[in-house]
């Protein structure tokens, strides 16, 4: 069990994909529905599809290009959205998410998806599972030219999200984006043990992880009767 100091949090900074959602749709897409639909379009193998993605993919990681999906379609010449809508139903969020956000806010805290997903990527995920009226505000690492996983992008979210480092509690599945959020001195950090629910847990090394968003939700609040 975690136990957080929610008193000492003001604002709450939650990655998308692999936190709030299962990571295997990501996965699935880009590493076996991609491939084979890509095989398909220009004619070839699905070895000579892999062997054609995979460097190019592993060159621009962890870079704002591998995060955007308008940078992909314009190198690859292929319409990735109406590729992913073809297996969207994969798009799952974890179990008590809805209500973990809910309650946040409940408690007074400022709920922020702060997410390197292009807004092409965000717009599908927000269609299909209905939690973007959970959120006080969504941030795009696109929005600040800038991925999380640089300086830079804190420095430009600060412009526009005012918040106490000190105050506030980032949750990623990206040990990267949670070293350099730490970095730029936001004290409360969690990983995420099993962002993909198809693969095996992950070793977040320093960092402390998140198994259910019910293990670290705050109380409710003590309601007191003024009659009393």
């Amino acid at each position: 069990m975690i136990t957080l100091p929610w008193h000492e949090i003001d604002s709450v900074f939650l990655d998308m994909d692999g936190t709030l959602l299962d990571l295997h749709f990501d996965n699935y897409f880009w590493q076996q529905h991609l491939p084979v639909r890509y095989a398909e379009l220009y004619n070839i193998s699905h070895e000579e599809a892999s062997a054609h993605l995979v460097p190019r993919f592993k060159a621009a990681e962890g870079t704002l290009e591998w995060y955007s999906i308008q940078h992909w379609e314009n190198e690859l010449e292929v319409d990735l959205v109406a590729l992913k809508h073809e297996v969207a139903h994969l798009i799952k969020v974890f179990p008590y998410v809805p209500e973990f956000l809910d309650r946040l806010r409940m408690h007074g805290k400022r709920v922020v998806l702060v997410t390197n997903a292009h807004a092409k990527s965000l717009n599908l995920k927000m269609e299909r599972t209905l939690l973007g009226g959970h959120f006080d505000q969504i941030h795009s690492s696109h929005d600040f030219h800038a991925p999380k996983e640089a300086q830079l992008f804190w420095q430009r979210l600060q412009e526009v999200e005012p918040f106490d480092p000190q105050r506030t509690l980032m949750i990623d599945d990206t040990l990267s984006v949670l070293r350099s959020a730490q970095t730029y001195g936001i004290k409360h950090l969690l990983a995420v043990h099993q962002p993909d629910t198809k693969a095996s847990p992950r070793d977040t090394e320093e960092f402390l992880a998140v198994q259910s968003f019910r293990d670290i939700s705050p109380e409710f609040p003590q309601i007191v009767d003024p009659t009393s």
